[in-house]
């Protein structure tokens, strides 16, 4: 257990210090796929091949820390307080990605995507639909390339998380550990379903409103999320040596790892995706929960990361739209863009880091005060 940020509500049970470093190392995993997003043809070809499935292993974290934090409370808290909480922890870096995707729109013009036919009334309606989490549908967005959330892509991940909470506040808490278990088994069967004879051999979905996308997408959170739940209600700690670095390395490792089968075999991928969203990050997260930190650079470490984590998943892709439109429009190689990326990546942590103490921060502080009528 870790010491708590000074944004956290009063009443905010210790963390888990190495699962919010993991969740750190997940996120610069997201920055780091994202980043090679502009030089592949599909997600055949994506280095860091595998990165889409940190979403995977938020989701699941997710579920976990709702367990542990909340599941105890619910004969002296309310659903409106609840979501409450949720919506001042979530929602203040969902508007400050939607600002800084709509301030930056006008510059990241190129051949995919053509700013310039986007009035000043149209990116302030669609700076409003994504700072209040409304996603837009394919045809309708102003990029023009199906996302959910155009200012901000991965916006569309938080949208499920909504979901989860508000699945979670008036459903999934008061099941008893047997249901529980059961919902577990039948939708990593359906995710394991989509994922092998789908249509796309991975689970890098949710991102479109698309039947397939929000298929995918519901599976991916109603998985991940209620495994969490459960693994917090079972979790009996065992003695784990150097549990951060296990964790982190094998996060690295598993979205790294190219694409399995290719074109010919896209259930071979599915498949891998499955084994890793199912089996392999519960028993991370499981490792995680369990052991404790050892020293004071890897405390401070796990603290940073976690930290950032949340902030710089939801401030760094309004930079990615930069970078693709850079490369594009001057037909640039990885190595020429290294030092582009170089800046882009490391520009992003302190982003997040400047986002985290002089916004995110002050604002849950604010909110705290203002709707729970309680000192943070």
């Amino acid at each position: 257990m870790v010491k708590i940020s000074s944004a956290a509500f009063a009443d905010t049970k210790p963390h888990y210090g190495i699962l919010d470093g993991l969740r750190g190392v997940a996120a610069l995993t997201v920055v780091c796929f994202h980043i090679f997003e502009a030089f592949a043809t599909s997600h055949i070809d994506q280095r860091i091949n595998h990165g889409y499935l940190a979403v995977d292993f938020f989701f699941i974290l997710s579920g976990f820390v709702m367990g542990y934090a909340y599941d105890d409370r619910w004969k002296t808290m309310s659903v409106k307080e609840f979501l409450k909480r949720r919506f001042i922890r979530l929602h203040p870096m969902v508007v400050l990605g939607a600002v800084i995707g709509a301030v930056m729109f006008y510059t990241q013009g190129c051949p995919v995507w053509d700013v310039s036919r986007i009035s000043v009334m149209m990116l302030l309606i669609a700076t409003l639909l994504s700072a209040a989490l409304i996603p837009a549908t394919p045809g309708t967005e102003v990029r023009g390339v199906g996302e959910m959330y155009p200012l901000n892509g991965p916006s569309w991940s938080l949208f499920f998380e909504y979901i989860g909470n508000i699945l979670y506040a008036f459903f999934i808490h008061k099941l008893p550990t047997k249901a529980l278990t059961w919902l577990v088994i039948a939708a990593a069967a359906g995710l394991g379903v989509f994922a092998i004879w789908g249509p796309y051999g991975d689970i890098c979905v949710g991102f479109s409103m698309t039947g397939d996308n929000m298929l995918g997408g519901s599976l991916r959170l109603l998985f991940a999320f209620s495994a969490g739940l459960l693994l917090s209600r079972i979790f009996k700690p065992v003695k784990v040596k150097g549990a951060f670095w296990i964790g982190g390395v094998a996060i690295v490792i598993l979205s790294a790892i190219p694409r399995v089968g290719g074109s010919e075999h896209l259930w071979m991928n599915g498949l891998y995706d499955t084994l890793c969203a199912v089996v392999v990050f519960p028993v991370l997260v499981y490792i995680g929960a369990s052991g404790k930190i050892s020293g004071r650079f890897t405390n401070g470490l796990c603290k940073f990361l976690g930290d950032i984590s949340y902030p710089l998943y939801m401030v760094h892709y309004p930079f990615i739209y930069l970078y693709y439109a850079w490369v594009k429009n001057n037909n640039l190689t990885f190595v020429d863009s290294l030092p582009g990326a170089i800046a882009l990546f490391a520009g992003s942590v302190v982003l997040a880091y400047l986002s985290l103490k002089f916004y995110d921060e002050p604002v849950r502080k604010f909110l705290s005060k203002k709707l729970l009528n309680k000192k943070s």
